[in-house]
């Protein structure tokens, strides 16, 4: 088992092979954003292609939005980016008329244009397609045959989509936060904070679920009356009959069981599958209906995450190289789990 956000998670492939360090440096951890649509060349938007190291998302959006002269609000980004860390996302900066495009160049220390382009709509969250991760890990005392191993499992099989710790704040502080918050002992006027607390609840909720599935060896399998989710696309159908079909397009992971991100409406399975939802969830009621009562909208999310474009190799004793795609809303670190008990930041 490891914990994150203070819930023990068990394991789906047996356990860390070994210790290892993740992000010694920021270029260990390398991530660009992949949108899945090209800027359609016009409009009032920019999307600008932006590098950072060091940085925040925010701290990017800041210095972009001074660069060009538009208030903050005027900036927008789909995903959040790991401070400590190299990389490459995607912004949007409501910008009409023909002011110039921003050329390519560093903006300020750790924040580089890569490109621009007009565009007809804000950039959402959300609406990425993925993220491609280019990790080195260090200090590895696992055999890499070992290693090899396991990594062509979870190419084969996947790995449990766990929402990743930073989530739940040091220590998982936003789930005690978040508790205060809904019982009413914490009141809240930030509302971008208050929004960061739902999340991390709904978060925490469908890990509970996702833990118990794992434990009892379904994570990566249908049960009656399942909710199963296309691979990449997050379109649900309900399992009417386990047949040789569906069996095989679990295999191929072209379609995942899915969990609940609890909230009004949530879609909810039936038989087998609503029994063990409703047995886990039971155990945190008081968090379900907080979030209701704050009018979190439900949704579901694949059980399963199908790790693409898997490459590892061994650049020198005690360092391994990693390279594949998640779509978006996994977390590297959910992939980093199932192979090392992993140490994130400088030794020392």
């Amino acid at each position: 088992m490891g914990a994150v956000g203070g819930l023990q998670l068990p394991y789906a492939h047996g356990g860390p092979l070994g210790r290892a360090r993740l992000r010694s440096i920021p270029e260990d951890f390398f991530v660009d954003e992949v949108l899945g649509f090209p800027p359609s060349g016009q409009g009032e938007h920019l999307l600008v292609h932006v590098r950072k190291r060091e940085r925040t998302t925010e701290q990017a959006a800041a210095r972009l939005a001074r660069s060009l002269g538009v208030p903050r609000r005027a900036v927008s980004y789909a995903g959040m980016k790991d401070k400590w860390a190299v990389t490459q996302q995607w912004f949007s900066v409501h910008l009409p008329g023909n002011a110039p495009l921003p050329p390519p160049g560093e903006l300020a220390p750790g924040v580089e244009v890569l490109s621009a382009a007009r565009h007809n709509k804000k950039l959402r969250r959300g609406v990425l397609r993925g993220n491609r991760f280019r990790l080195r890990l260090r200090d590895v005392d696992a055999p890499a045959a070992a290693i090899s191993v396991r990594l062509a499992a979870i190419a084969r099989l996947g790995v449990p989509n766990y929402f990743g710790a930073q989530r739940f704040g040091p220590g998982g502080e936003n789930i005690d936060r978040a508790r205060d918050m809904l019982s009413g002992r914490l009141q809240l006027r930030d509302r971008t904070l208050r929004g960061i607390l739902l999340s991390a609840v709904r978060s925490y909720l469908f890990n509970q679920v996702l833990a118990e599935r794992v434990r009892q060896g379904v994570w990566n399998k249908a049960v009656e009356g399942e909710l199963l989710m296309l691979d990449g696309r997050g379109s649900l159908f309900a399992l009417e009959v386990l047949d040789e079909d569906i069996r095989a397009r679990l295999a191929a992971l072209a379609i995942h069981p899915s969990g609940p991100l609890c909230g009004r409406g949530c879609p909810q399975p039936s038989a087998v599958a609503a029994d063990l939802e409703q047995r886990v969830l039971a155990e945190e009621a008081e968090l379900v209906a907080g979030l209701s009562a704050a009018g979190v909208e439900g949704a579901r999310r694949a059980l399963r995450v199908r790790v693409s474009e898997l490459a590892w190799w061994f650049p020198a004793p005690g360092e391994v190289e990693l390279r594949f795609a998640l779509p978006a809303g996994a977390y590297a670190t959910s992939v980093i789990r199932e192979i090392f008990a992993a140490e994130d930041g400088p030794a020392g």
